[in-house]
Order: structure tokens, then C-alpha cells, then sequence
């Protein structure tokens, strides 16, 4: 699904929403001159392609820039709008890219079942070891081989929200999913207009920001081992833990006094591009707004500062219950994986550079991006929310876990799951939704 992962690679920053959507829709540089060059052309052309387009793409060039003169390696970099259903294409035909980013651990290890990726060299493994947590290893390990290694990622999860108007209303951040429910009808009652902007809307991607809710709420209230059985359908939808996700999320999203401040009722959610809620938000018109850490590039662009006193800033939704899972974070979050189709030496210094903490560091300092990697500089970050979440990856006593339609079989995770939320916002029973998205599953 063209933009299904801008949701989290895309925040660059600057290009807001508008630039979002045209993301989606045009390549990188270099896309336009695939051909026989793709698949490697000499010694020390390593050619790398993935979904990162735009500005984006031109930043992930300057990123290693610097380490191409030194090391005399030429990194051709393309970037597809089709990636999801070209790399197996490309792959089955002879001309794949030496190296591939992955936006979603699911399909990579759909094309290393396959028998199509190489297993990560030895100082790839030795860097993932020394630079992230065993969870996020485990993304780029199928059947107990390692064959990539993460890259960017992101925390989701956020909800933003005006620290003055929290102070001059004497409202405190909620411990609790309860006590976020008893916050949104506080401040619904004292200024008699919806609390929370909500939008669907992403073209061909159109509700995944629906999906990352229940995916909140199903490792909040339900717990890992739940969250893992559900990623890999030992629990289906239809579960009544999975649609108890989606009854709490419909205390919210379904409640027309509760949405949707600043475009209509409960029916305008699917047809707000989901980055348009930043302006609601900036304005004022809108008081809450869950949305991943790369938000706030877009709250930037419409003008707002993103700062603990500044006009928005945001916590991560609250555990089900006080005092919950675990003594840390619980998050959910995204990220890429860069895995091999060649073992050249060329290809294996490019791949060992982008797990290395200097690559890290060198593409968070040009800004609107984070990493998993504990080698990573927090300070090196764009913004005061990327730093926190930086802190939150990093942090030992963090659960993490991949957003569930990225594991997910495409033909769910991207499609009947997407679909089911729109549904699902438009009036479609809950139970009749979990039955049409479980049905996505391949029968294999």
C-alpha cells in the first residue's frame, strides 16, 4: 500500500501534509533511471531501493554522503511508490537491489522465506546486537536467522494536546485509559464542543491512523502475549479481546460529542486527511489528537511550537489500568528494515554502515527522524518530542511492539483492516467489521 508507511517514515518535518500525499505519488531520486543499472552496476555501486521519496529521499542521501567519498562506495539510492509489489517482482525476475528497505518486518520475511535475501554478514549482527533491543532484533530475524538490521523508527501512541489550556483549565494528564474518558467528557462539558480531531483520510491508505488506536488499546488493556498471538492470528479478530479494542476506542471515535472538533461529526473522520488535524490543533479548535511522534513536523508547519511550554505537547496514551503491564513505557511504534540480496563486499559495508550508530546519529542530526539505536545522541534530535521518544526506544524498561499491520500479511494489515476501520467509523456493526478483516487473512 503506496502510503501506508508514510505514516511514520513520512514526518519529515517540512513538507507537511500536502508534501505527504505527493510523497506517496512520486519517486525519489534515481527512480527514473532503474534499468540494468538497477541490480548493481560495478565494484563499488551499491544500489538501495525503498519507499522513502522526496525530501525525505534527499536527506537519507545526505545522510551518508559523507561515508561514499571516504569509503569510495557509490550508493545509488531508488525509491518506489510500488515498492510492496515490486521487490518481489524484481526479485523473481534477476533484478533486484543490492539492498532494500523494508518498511514493514512482515513482507521481508515474506521474501526471505523465499530463499531471495542473504543472511546478515557478521558485523551487521555484531552492530544489531551492540545497538538494539532484543525486540527489535527479532524484527529482522525469520526462522532464527538474522537478515536485517533496523533502521529509522518511530513511537506512537502520542496524545497532543495545549499545556497552557491544561493549566489554565486545571486538567492533569490522565494515569489511566478511565481517566482519559473521564478527561474528554470534562473538557467536552466545560466548553460544550468536541474535544478530540480525528482523520482517517491517507488516499489509497485511508484508515490506518484507525488501525494504530486498536493497536494502542489491544497491548494496553490485553497485554503482549495477546498482541503477539493477534500479529499472527492464533487470536483473531473476532476475538472478544480484540473487539474490546474497539469498543473502547468507540467511547471516542463514535461518540458525535466527541468528534470532531473542527470538521463536522463522527462521519467527517474518514474524509480528514490525517495530517489536516494538525491545524484544528494549532488553532485551538481542537483540544486532543493521537497521532505518532513524527506529528510534529506537522504541528510545526501549521505554525505551532511543539514544547512542554510551548503551545502543543504531548504524553503517551496511559496503560488500561494505573500502574499496569510493566514498570515502563508500553509503545507501539514503526521502523524499517535493510536487508540483502547480494554479499558483495561493497554490499556489506553499505549494510554494516546503515546499522551502525554513526549512520544513526548522521541522519537524525539533519532532522524529523529517530532511531532505535542506544548508540544514538538524543540531543541530536530535531525536536524536544523525537528526544523523548529517542529516551523511550532506549530505555530498558520500554515494551515495544511493531505496529501490528506491519507484521501483518499485506492482504489484512494493508487491506481488510484499513477498510474495516472506514467501515467501521460509517456505522457498520462491530461485529459484522471483525468478521469482513479476519476474513482478509490468507487461508494458507
Amino acid at each position: 500500500m503506496g502510503m501506508s508507511r508514510r505514516r511514520w517514515i513520512a514526518p519529515i518535518a517540512l513538507i507537511g501534509a500536502t508534501g505527504m500525499a505527493l510523497a506517496g505519488c512520486s519517486g525519489g531520486p534515481g527512480s527514473t533511471g532503474g534499468g540494468d543499472d538497477a541490480s548493481g552496476g560495478g565494484d563499488n555501486v551499491v544500489t538501495v531501493y525503498g519507499t522513502i521519496a522526496d525530501t525525505e529521499a534527499e536527506l537519507l542521501e545526505q545522510s551518508w554522503a559523507d561515508w561514499e567519498e571516504e569509503n569510495d562506495i557509490d550508493i545509488q539510492y531508488e525509491s518506489s511508490k510500488e515498492f510492496e509489489a515490486q521487490i518481489a517482482v524484481r526479485a523473481q525476475g534477476g533484478n533486484a537491489p543490492d539492498l532494500a528497505i523494508f518498511p514493514q518486518p512482515g513482507l521481508m520475511a515474506d521474501i526471505a522465506n523465499r530463499d531471495y535475501l542473504k543472511p546478515a554478514p557478521q558485523a551487521v549482527a555484531d552492530n544489531v546486537a551492540e545497538g538494539w533491543t532484543e525486540d527489535w532484533a527479532n524484527y529482522g530475524t525469520v526462522d532464527g536467522t538474522l537478515y536485517g538490521a533496523p533502521l529509522m523508527a518511530s513511537v506512537k501512541g502520542w496524545i497532543w494536546y495545549s499545556p497552557s489550556m491544561f493549566a489554565e483549565k486545571g486538567y492533569e494528564v490522565p494515569t489511566d485509559w478511565q481517566g482519559m474518558l473521564d478527561l474528554t467528557a470534562k473538557i467536552q462539558a466545560d466548553s460544550g464542543k468536541a474535544p478530540w480531531c480525528i482523520g482517517f483520510g491517507s488516499d489509497a491508505a485511508t484508515g490506518w491512523p484507525g488501525t494504530d488506536w486498536i493497536e494502542d488499546l489491544v497491548l494496553r488493556q490485553s497485554g503482549t502475549d495477546v498482541y503477539d498471538q493477534w500479529v499472527a492470528n492464533e487470536i483473531p479478530f473476532t476475538d472478544p479481546q480484540i473487539k474490546s479494542a474497539f469498543d473502547e476506542f468507540g467511547k471516542i471515535a463514535l461518540n458525535p460529542q466527541y468528534v470532531n472538533a473542527g470538521f463536522g461529526d463522527v462521519a467527517s473522520i474518514v474524509t480528514t486527511p490525517f495530517g489536516d488535524t494538525a491545524t484544528a490543533l494549532a488553532s485551538g479548535e481542537c483540544a486532543l489528537h493521537h497521532q505518532a511522534s513524527f506529528f510534529d513536523g506537522f504541528i510545526t508547519d501549521a505554525g505551532a511550537t511543539v514544547a512542554e511550554d510551548g503551545d502543543i505537547w504531548a504524553f503517551l496514551m496511559p496503560p488500561f489500568e494505573a500502574g499496569g503491564e510493566a514498570e515502563g513505557d508500553v509503545v507501539t511504534g514503526g521502523g524499517e528494515i535493510v536487508a540483502a540480496f547480494d554479499d558483495s563486499e561493497a554490499t556489506q559495508k553499505v549494510q554494516e554502515y546503515l546499522s551502525s550508530a554513526d549512520w544513526a546519529n548522521s541522519r537524525v542530526k539533519l532532522g524529523g527522524v529517530i532511531s532505535a539505536n542506544k548508540g544514538l545522541d538524543p540531543a541530536n534530535a530535531s525536536s524536544k518530542i523525537l528526544s523523548a521518544a529517542i529516551e523511550i526506544l532506549q530505555s530498558d524498561t520500554t515494551t515495544f511492539r511493531f505496529d501490528a499491520s506491519d507484521l501483518m500479511p499485506g492482504a489484512v494489515g494493508a487491506g481488510s483492516f484499513f477498510k474495516g476501520m472506514i467501515d467501521w467509523v460509517n456505522g457498520s456493526s462491530t461485529d459484522t467489521v471483525l468478521e469482513q478483516i479476519e476474513s482478509g487473512w490468507p487461508s494458507s
